[in-house]
């Protein structure tokens, strides 16, 4: 009885296989289906964000595979395709966008908010130390100045003991 109980646990609990189809394609040639392997897995797949176009099954990744297919057997080149590709989805759709005014920000983001994430920590450190020593009364100081000599003269009497 436990065994059935766990196997039909064990079967509610499997996620379910999810089968895409495959699709294929001919290529005139061993250069173009590199080249079409290439610039699959060079292009981002604007619905995944994460995947190349090349591992993604949503729809727009397969468009954008025939897409390329199509003109791959048009004849157009790399540099047509990825312009295209550009001009349609901007540069968004490159893993490694060109240095640019507009993709500055993805360059340059992730530095400057570590940074600016610094800067802040830094900030407020130091207004919590200036906070506490405000916050202390003049007799505070001074207890604190007395605990303190009475330390670093105990510290001296050890130095002294151990020679």
């Amino acid at each position: 009885m436990r065994v059935i109980v766990l196997l039909v646990m064990a079967l509610l609990l499997t996620p379910p296989v999810v089968a895409a189809p495959v699709a294929t394609y001919e290529f005139d040639s061993e250069e173009q289906e590199a080249l079409f392997n290439k610039l699959s897995n060079e292009l981002r797949c604007l619905v995944c964000q994460n995947q190349s176009i090349a591992d993604s099954n949503a729809e727009l990744a397969t468009d954008l595979r025939d897409e390329i297919y199509g003109m791959l057997q048009q004849g157009n080149s790399e540099e047509e395709i990825v312009e295209f590709m550009v001009a349609r989805y901007g540069d968004f759709v490159l893993y490694n966008p060109p240095m640019k005014p507009m993709t500055w920000l993805l360059w340059f983001g992730p530095a400057f908010a570590l940074l600016a994430g610094f800067f802040f920590v830094v900030r407020i450190i130091s207004r919590q130390k200036k906070a506490a020593v405000a916050e202390m009364s003049g007799e505070e100081i001074e207890r604190l100045k007395a605990l303190q000599s009475e330390a670093q003269a105990m510290i001296k009497m050890e130095g002294n003991r151990d020679k």
